[in-house]
């Protein structure tokens, strides 16, 4: 591989977000650091002060401080967010200063911070987009936040000497505006690089299965609006209704949020019918899913693609996903049921993958070929090493 520049191989990756923390962004950002390393870089990442201790090999995590009274901080634009960037910016200005990186590689807002810390350094940038901000809309204020954050990430993409998107839906969003800067499609790939074992499969099943005949339907993911949950949680009864063989699992959401959907199953009188699982370790996941029958995405906006679908593909069962735009970028009615974005018509697209065992077989199966070929940590490395190579082949700044 090109060195970006021959006197640096040191990397600045900026993640505004909780590191680790069991969600796409997150992970998506461990492969990078996985990559990048596997690569001959040595890479300082510069995160938030939460998330789950992780080594990397050739990776130092840098975090920022914690603020009073802050414990967490949630998906989407806030306040609490927007002070801890002015955290990432301000430790940032201290480690250019200490250090000369050939690349500064800033992930969602923090394009914006690292076109700020290039020119310290005459360092490259990096932007790499990961969802599209009119998926968080919601209110006049943080409508008109989200559109400020728009402006300023068409900016940031016309200015840095390379974009990557995470699907084919971002990068048609943000080519427009990136001018002559290249964009780079590295698609993402499943939360985790194990395979599922029989033994722990056939563990998870027997802790799920409740009577004989059980069809296990399972949604994994948060609880966000844009998410589709309350889609989800409208079409169980009617599912339930029609095919008593259903059994719901529901992995994801916090202690109130599910305290509040356990409220409306019991008043359905389908509580009985519904488990609620903690979040599961991305290397366990792929033993979950495995586990069950059927996958939910009821997705409902957005244009990036659910990364919950390459981990549901890869187990190789069947999905159940709405029929919108972020959906349809991987799926088609030959690896899932595609179903309408209605109570409805979603419930009737589950009831069709419970009550037919050989379409859930057929559909699997087409679904875990599709990741195998397309969606895999070597192409995904691949990807990240042409974005770098590309980026200065002759050592010097490409802009």
């Amino acid at each position: 591989m090109t060195d970006p520049q021959q006197k640096s191989k040191r990397v600045l990756f900026i993640a505004p977000q909780p590191f680790l923390e069991w969600r796409g962004s997150p992970l998506r950002v461990s492969f990078n650091l996985r990559a990048l390393t596997e690569l001959g870089y040595e890479v300082d990442l510069l995160t938030f002060p939460f998330g789950d201790a992780v080594e990397i090999p050739g990776a130092i995590i840098h975090r920022v401080p914690r603020l009073p009274g802050m414990t967490r901080v949630g998906i989407g634009p806030s306040i609490g967010k927007a002070l801890l960037d002015v955290l990432l910016a301000a430790k940032g200005i201290c480690m250019v200063l200490r250090t000369r990186y050939a690349v500064i590689h800033g992930v969602e807002e923090a394009g914006a911070i690292a076109l700020f810390l290039a020119p310290w350094r005459s360092s490259c940038v990096v932007f790499e987009k990961h969802s599209d901000p009119m998926s968080y809309r919601s209110g006049w204020w943080r409508n008109r936040v989200l559109d400020v954050y728009a402006w300023v990430e068409r900016c940031v993409a016309r200015r840095a000497d390379a974009v990557i998107a995470t699907g084919p839906g971002l990068v048609a969003q943000i080519r427009p505006a990136a001018g002559v800067t290249p964009v780079h499609h590295i698609a993402d790939i499943p939360s985790s690089l194990s395979e599922a074992r029989p033994a722990r499969v056939a563990e998870i099943r027997a802790e799920q299965v409740r009577e004989r005949g059980d069809v296990l339907v399972a949604y994994v993911g948060s609880f966000a609006t844009y998410q589709g949950i309350d889609l989800l949680f409208q079409s169980i009864p009617v599912v339930i209704q029609l095919h008593a063989q259903a059994r719901f699992v529901i992995v994801g959401g916090s202690a109130e949020a599910v305290a509040i959907r356990r409220q409306a199953l019991a008043a359905a009188g389908v509580a009985d019918r519904v488990t609620f699982v903690p979040q599961i370790p991305p290397d366990d996941l792929p033993n979950f899913l495995a586990a069950m029958d059927v996958l939910l995405s009821p997705r409902l906006s957005g244009i990036n693609t659910p990364l919950k679908l390459l981990d549901y593909l890869k187990a190789g069962r069947a999905v159940v996903a709405t029929d919108t735009a972020a959906n349809r970028f991987i799926l088609d009615a030959d690896c899932a049921v595609i179903a309408p974005a209605t109570v409805e018509g979603f419930a009737a697209g589950i009831g069709r993958a419970v009550g037919d065992a050989a379409l859930r077989e057929r559909l699997g199966r087409e679904g875990k070929t599709r990741i195998q070929n397309a969606y895999n940590y070597r192409l995904f490395k691949a990807g990240l090493e042409a974005c770098y190579a590309a980026m200065v082949p002759d050592g010097t700044r490409a802009r």
